[in-house]
């Protein structure tokens, strides 16, 4: 699974790097432990142009009467997207990107500490994670007025899977426009672990076990 990731990137860059027009209502950068139900940057293609725009990590299906009418949906299945009612409308025609510098995964020790991994790509670009979103809007108190997304993972293969068995996926700059829509279909085919040699990690401090901790220095190196 994705749970917590890091985006480091100013709005300029993200622009810039997935040719996308920036909103004037994007988180603030830089964050070091984006956790769901905030808000996050996404890349939506549509009307001849790519724009970057908010979304709550946390999606919301359309029949949900309020955000915690179900389970909080921040992960879709690469292998049952396209079959579960909450997302398979969203997989034919709403997929997004959502830019990230890395992601955090756990294991446990002996005495079943938490103990956090970071992992980011080998090659030291930003990564794109395939994602899905629906709009969801409902006045009350738990009022959530605007699109809500989820982050595709898959099974973990090489270097992810001595840490966790699920992985984001992880879409090559090359994929984007298909998983877009716009070089037609075939997204299904783009739903795989990243390559042998893609990404890499190395263990951070326990600090980030809290979804308050903020600061560089959750990214760092244990002993570093």
């Amino acid at each position: 699974m994705c749970g917590r990731f890091a985006i480091t990137l100013p709005d300029e860059a993200m622009a810039q790097l997935f040719d996308a027009l920036p909103g004037n209502d994007l988180p603030e950068v830089p964050r070091y432990n984006v956790c769901p139900t905030t808000q996050v940057a996404t890349v939506v293609s549509g009307e001849g142009a790519r724009r970057l725009r908010p979304m709550r990590w946390g999606f919301i299906p359309h029949w949900y009467k309020s955000p915690a009418d179900g389970p909080l949906l921040i992960n879709a299945r690469a292998e049952t997207i396209a079959e579960k009612p909450a997302f398979r409308a969203a997989c034919r025609e709403r997929r997004c990107i959502v830019p990230a510098s890395g992601f955090y995964e756990w294991t446990k020790d002996a005495e079943g500490n938490r103990l956090p991994w970071y992992i980011t790509r080998t090659d030291g670009a930003p990564m794109g994670f395939a994602a899905i979103w629906q709009d969801w809007s409902r006045e009350g108190e738990d009022k959530v007025d605007g699109p809500t997304c989820a982050i595709v993972t898959c099974a973990a293969t090489h270097e992810m899977a001595g840490i966790h068995h699920r992985s984001p996926v992880i879409l090559e700059p090359d994929d984007w426009a298909k998983w877009l829509g716009e070089e037609g279909k075939g997204a299904a085919t783009l739903m795989q672990p990243p390559a042998q040699g893609v990404v890499r990690m190395w263990r951070v401090d326990p600090a980030v076990n809290s979804n308050r901790a903020s600061g560089a220095a959750l990214v760092q190196p244990v002993g570093a």
